[in-house]
């Protein structure tokens, strides 16, 4: 106000004074003038009518200069990325609409071409019409599952045994599934659709149960095994591509449907499965049939541009290799790939046939060849699983496994024993065909064994200190059991006590030895009898 009143702009110098050449500060609160004593303005003298210039200048450099400063060209740079990168994201998401319907339309022409010709599709087609309901789950809409782009660290990270799969969402988890039969070259080499193999993955997700073990991670932690181990192994230079495609689908569904309790509760309960199947490893085939009714349908069918004579021999090795993981027969099965190794052929089917029986059982019971961090919550889940059926079977009135007792178990007790048995076992004579796998499997189980081995020594170390400081508690003066069966209040000789204590002591360790000699030889038995 006051540059306008004195007709300068608001850049140029001014002084006011009062009458007696006092200075007035200028602010906005500053004391008003009156006509008998009004201020003085004064104003610099000023290079032009737009102010001084260079004072301007010299203020806009030093505003350029402090945000040059401040914001970096790789600032810059990541900020133009960044946008780049959300409107890439908006263009993508809104294209995926169109994506979605030029690929349904591609299947809709590739069926057309289909119909007439003698293919699993169009057979499934008309044979589904005549044939009961199928009771599987449906898979959700393939819009709901989203597409992702891994980096090449990731990628590399999946063929790995030490794989973590506790980082990963079921959406990423099929996906990563997908990536899978997309890098062995399977979709390209039998012509699988790709909106079928969604479908089907889905269907699989859908139709494993929320048990605390056998549910879809544990599917996708044994299908990721298998695909390390055919990294790991060379196997593609060693196997034919059918049967690598049967190697990982059997992996996918080894344990469909899976309800959470074993052979031998099916047995002893009388359950439909076991009815069905006549106690003979109802479970796995259980299994089979629903991976069967699953493909049988031809909007889950990947196997439908094979020949009938391809996939009668698909359908018969997937059989073949789920009824294979019924620990039942574990011993029975890991003897015959023994007697092959002095001279395995690779051209003979039985070997052939023997050795991925084997491939998948290490892959369906490896969670303690991974890291320690990713296979211990394993061994909870597991655990879990075990005391909802021991509980079940107590209040059913049925046998209980000891290694399922909640009274009995322990987790390194329960470990202990099926490293040493099976584990360990299982993947050395795998490693006589496969050296390269001893360093980085069967090293980990030993190293797990001893872990677990250390903890059970902890667990009785506790016990026995508690036994210790119970006897201690009860004094030199305790109630004493006499050798005619009754009670004495008669004091416990001084003398004598070191003795008995000794005594005391002496028998607790020979009872936990007896009792570790048990489980140990319970475990054994078990492990070779009942399920995983």
């Amino acid at each position: 106000m006051l540059a306008s009143v004195a007709g300068v702009n608001r850049w140029a110098n001014l002084t006011v004074k009062r009458q007696d050449g006092s200075y007035v500060v200028i602010e906005p609160n500053m004391p008003l003038n009156t006509p008998r004593n009004p201020y003085i303005v004064s104003v610099s003298s000023i290079s032009s009518k737009y102010g001084d210039e260079s004072v301007l200048k010299g203020v806009i450099t030093r505003i350029a200069d402090t945000i040059i400063s401040h914001i970096t060209a790789e600032q810059i740079k990541q900020s133009f990325e960044e946008r780049a990168n959300l409107i890439e994201g908006r263009i993508k998401a809104e294209s995926n609409k169109l994506i979605e319907l030029q690929q349904l339309h591609q299947e809709v022409t590739e069926i057309r071409e289909q119909i007439g010709q003698d293919r699993i599709t169009w057979k499934a087609i008309q044979d589904n019409k005549n044939k009961p309901k199928s009771h599987i789950k449906v898979a959700r809409p393939a819009a709901s599952y989203p597409k992702h782009e891994w980096d090449s660290q990731t990628l590399q990270f999946l063929k790995k045994p030490s794989f973590n799969i506790w980082h990963w969402e079921p959406n990423e988890m099929l996906s990563l599934l997908e990536h899978m039969y997309h890098d062995l070259d399977l979709v390209h080499e039998f012509k699988i659709n790709v909106n079928i193999l969604r479908r089907f993955l889905m269907c699989i997700q859908a139709n494993y149960r929320n048990n605390p073990f056998h549910n879809f991670r544990h599917c996708f932690c044994v299908t990721q095994m298998m695909y390390g181990i055919i990294h790991l192994c060379n196997l593609k230079e060693l196997l034919s591509s059918l049967d690598i495609l049967v190697l990982l689908t059997t992996c996918v569904c080894h344990d469909l449907d899976h309800p959470g309790y074993n052979n031998t509760y099916q047995i002893n309960a009388k359950t439909d499965l076991s009815v069905r199947y006549n106690d003979t490893s109802p479970l796995e085939n259980h299994h089979a049939a629903t991976a069967f009714d699953i493909l049988s349908q031809p909007e889950y069918n990947i196997f439908g541009n094979l020949s009938q004579e391809l996939f009668t021999k698909i359908r018969q090795e997937m059989i073949m290799l789920i009824l294979a993981t019924d620990m039942a027969r574990h011993s029975e099965i890991v003897e015959n790939f023994k007697s092959k190794l002095s001279s395995f052929d690779f051209r003979n089917e039985d070997y052939l046939n023997s050795m991925k029986m084997i491939l998948v059982k290490c892959c369906d019971i490896s969670n303690e060849v991974r890291p320690m961090e990713v296979s211990d919550p394993w061994v909870d889940c597991l655990l879990e699983e075990y005391f909802m059926q021991s509980d079940r079977e107590k209040a059913e009135g049925l046998p209980v496994a000891p290694f399922m007792d909640r009274d009995k178990v322990t987790k390194a007790t329960a470990q202990i024993g099926f490293i040493k048995f099976v584990l360990i076992p299982l993947f050395e004579s795998l490693s006589k065909l496969f050296p390269q796998i001893d360093g980085v499997m069967v090293k980990p189980l030993r190293e797990a064994y001893e872990h677990y081995e250390n903890k059970r020594v902890e667990e009785e170390n506790l016990r026995r200190a508690r036994n210790e400081r119970i006897r201690s508690s009860e004094g030199p003066n305790s109630v004493r059991t006499s050798s005619q069966g009754g009670t004495t209040d008669s004091p416990v000789c001084p003398a004598t006590q070191p003795a008995d204590k000794q005594e005391d002591r002496n028998k607790d360790n020979e009872d936990e030895k007896q009792d570790s000699e048990k489980s140990e030889k319970s475990i054994k038995k078990s492990v070779v009898e009942e399920e995983k």
